[in-house]
């Protein structure tokens, strides 16, 4: 074991490469790590309106909490890299590796900082290292957002040039940068045009957004070869060309996680489908199931379902109702292997060791191709509607029916499962329920990503940079308190039972709720909805409250103010 200081660890492209190294984990979450499954998908992000849990909602923030603000411990250490780079590694490094470095040390330092201003909007902006007696820059004020993406840009823009297209196996590169700027510019983009409604700011970051994703499209390195489940199970995504970047799990050096077995179908689960999301699954016609003339379009049956949906919807869900999922009944299988659920559920086999507690090691996507072309789309879409060009059939091809034309599984196959047929936008779906603030094709848009990402981590994100939290406010969308339909006489008939009086409950079609009372067992068909489920308390329109925003705490602007300085509290809170 040796142990470096600052005096000795910049010496090497290879100490530097093990200084960068710290910050995948925390900047590539994947599943997690272990038991800990924070930022991972499904059981890390569960408040938005495509899960209905059991009992009390998820509630946002709605008072200024006692002590919490932003943490810039990730920013002085990127700052410390790219000053070491440039001060003390000029006779270490070559021009070129020079440049790469601190490409990597500013797309990091980017990525934090716009994590932060997607968090709490004005933050300080802060580029060199601050020494622990530097109060004026410790406590300087905050930045205004607009201020700090602006830097964010350039650093974006100085990666995008300088990082190599190839650092080696599992390392950050230029088409991994470029994927990520494709994300973040695009949320930017958007928060722009909907939140600040400044569209010439929007142009700025939605044209780097189509920039960024067309250098990765251009590159000819990926592309949808991949069956959808299998994208999310394997446990060897090297060289599968759906992955831009992934993270890799291998028990042999200790690293694993436990995603996979809060959906191993032996484990309950209080999180499951909302009503809300599995309406919005397109039948395989193209078309929502309000404006499908296909035979069970308005049959929510999960059988039915599985045969008439797009194909995401059988990949994502088990088969059957299932007690194990009590907020919804409609179990998330997504991130465990077919052939698990058949020895599991079919052949009554054992559950394997490594689908149980934190011994998984299925890989973990960090960035999908799928995202960089709908990223694409939705920018090129935006752009169209302040002044930029008009979105065409070959844009539209070359994503959304790109992605739509993946391979199918065989077990989907055998149940009946077709490809959705290609979006044609000339013809584009009539859908009745249309936010009518959205056009036609974004609305398309959007409906894509929702069922392309279903359980990931993008679903919230994505209702704050379109101004639209007000879609999971449960008394304007009763379908978020309700999950998966269910005919419990046919189905689940244990469930008739008197410990369920009062409890359990269906929704029909035209949201007429009916309650079970012991003796109307034959009437209980629909979306199942357990009476125990509280909606989220008012967090809209209401005096000093933003759900968009985050607010910093009482104790730091009164620690700022005790030293002379003033720390202004979060747009939309109360500022005493």
């Amino acid at each position: 074991m040796t142990s470096e200081n600052d005096e000795t660890a910049w010496t090497s492209e290879e100490k530097l490469r093990l200084y960068a190294n710290k910050y995948y984990p925390s900047f590539f979450v994947g599943y997690g790590s272990g038991y800990s499954t924070d930022g991972a998908p499904l059981v890390g992000y569960v408040n938005h309106d495509d899960y209905v849990v059991l009992g009390n909602q998820p509630n946002f923030t709605r008072a200024v909490p006692t002590s919490s603000i932003w943490s810039y411990s990730t920013i002085r250490s990127l700052n410390i890299m790219v000053n070491r780079i440039e001060e003390r590694m000029g006779s270490v490094l070559t021009n070129e590796a020079k440049n790469h470095w601190l490409g990597i040390a500013k797309f990091f330092r980017a990525m934090e900082y716009a994590r932060l201003v997607r968090t709490y909007g004005d933050v300080p902006y802060i580029d060199r290292e601050v020494g622990d007696t530097d109060y004026d820059e410790l406590y300087k004020p905050r930045d205004p957002r607009n201020t700090v993406m602006d830097a964010v840009y350039e650093d974006w823009r100085f990666a995008m040039t300088n990082v190599r297209t190839d650092d080696g196996d599992q390392y950050v590169n230029r088409y991994v940068v470029a994927a990520f700027i494709s994300r973040l510019a695009l949320y930017e983009g958007t928060w722009q045009k909907y939140y600040y409604k400044n569209n010439s700011r929007a142009q700025k970051f939605l044209e780097l957004a189509v920039e960024a994703a067309t250098y990765v499209m251009n590159s000819n390195r990926y592309d949808i070869v991949t069956d959808y489940r299998s994208l999310f199970t394997s446990k060897e995504l090297k060289g599968n060309k759906d992955m831009v970047f992934f993270r890799n799990y291998d028990a042999a050096v200790g690293v694993t996680h436990a995603i996979a077995s809060y959906g191993n179908l032996q484990e309950s689960t209080n999180n499951g489908p909302t009503s809300d999301l599995l309406k919005a699954y397109l039948l395989n016609d193209g078309q929502p199931w309000e404006a499908s003339s296909m035979a069970g379009a308005n049959n929510f049956d999960l059988e039915n379902m599985i045969k008439t949906r797009d194909s995401r919807f059988e990949a994502t869900f088990y088969s059957k109702p299932e007690l194990l999922n009590r907020g919804s009944l409609y179990y998330v299988n997504k991130f465990i292997p077919r052939e698990v659920e058949m020895l599991v559920k079919v052949d009554g086999g054992a559950m394997p060791s490594d689908f149980t507690g934190d011994k998984n090691e299925t890989d973990a996507p960090i960035i999908r191709y799928a995202e960089v072309l709908l990223n694409y789309i939705e920018a090129k879409a935006e752009l169209a509607t302040i002044g930029g060009p008009a979105v065409s059939q070959d844009d539209i091809d070359k994503t959304i029916n790109k992605i739509r034309n993946r391979p199918l599984a065989q077990e989907a196959v055998s149940r009946g499962v077709q490809k959705t047929a290609p979006m044609n936008l000339s013809a584009l779906p009539v859908d009745p329920s249309r936010d009518p603030d959205v056009p036609a094709l974004i609305w398309e848009i959007r409906r894509e990503r929702r069922m392309e990402f279903a359980f990931e981590t993008f679903r919230l994100e994505d209702l704050k940079r379109w101004t639209k939290l007000e879609y999971m406010d449960n008394t304007l969308n009763t379908d978020l308190l309700s999950g998966g339909w269910v005919n419990f006489p046919a189905q689940l008939p244990g469930e008739l039972a008197a410990k369920n009086v009062n409890i359990l409950s269906v929704v029909d079609l035209n949201g007429n709720e009916i309650v079970y009372n012991g003796t109307n067992g034959a009437a209980m068909v629909g979306f199942y909805k357990n009476q125990n489920n509280k909606p989220r308390l008012p967090f809209l329109n209401l005096p000093n409250v933003n759900p968009y925003l985050t607010p910093v705490g009482i104790n730091q602007i009164n620690e700022y103010a005790i030293r002379g300085y003033v720390l202004q509290q979060t747009e939309g809170w109360p500022q005493n």
